[in-house]
């Protein structure tokens, strides 16, 4: 069972990509709006998959990422944002720019939860 774990802080984007994420094959979908939210959601419940934007209210999603990956090991992981010069030095598997097209976006997560 694919399990997704959305990092946004926006509300209403954050279940606009859950459902996204859902439509490509996703069963449960954890969220976070913070840096320490989303590592407690994935210590919680190991994702199978991450998205992530980069401003979060606290924090940034690439921190929270490396420091998931290091404590679960690699999560693949797609950024979205409207600043992708932030992920300067992290690692990720996708970047989607800010404002996103949907078919892409569930092309490009289809891909990791195929595998799950």
């Amino acid at each position: 069972m694919c399990h997704a774990l959305i990092i946004e802080d926006e509300a209403v984007i954050a279940f606009h990509i859950g459902d996204l994420v859902e439509q490509a094959g996703a069963k449960s979908i954890s969220y976070a709006q913070t840096e320490l939210e989303a590592v407690s959601a994935a210590m919680d419940r190991k994702p199978d998959i991450i998205v992530s934007d980069v401003k979060l209210l606290t924090g940034n999603g690439p921190d929270a990422v490396t420091s998931i990956r290091r404590r679960l090991g690699r999560v693949p992981t797609i950024f979205i944002t409207g600043n992708a010069e932030a992920l300067h030095g992290y690692d990720y598997d996708g970047l989607m720019d800010k404002p996103f097209e949907e078919d892409r976006f569930r092309a490009t997560i289809a891909r990791f939860v195929i595998n799950c």
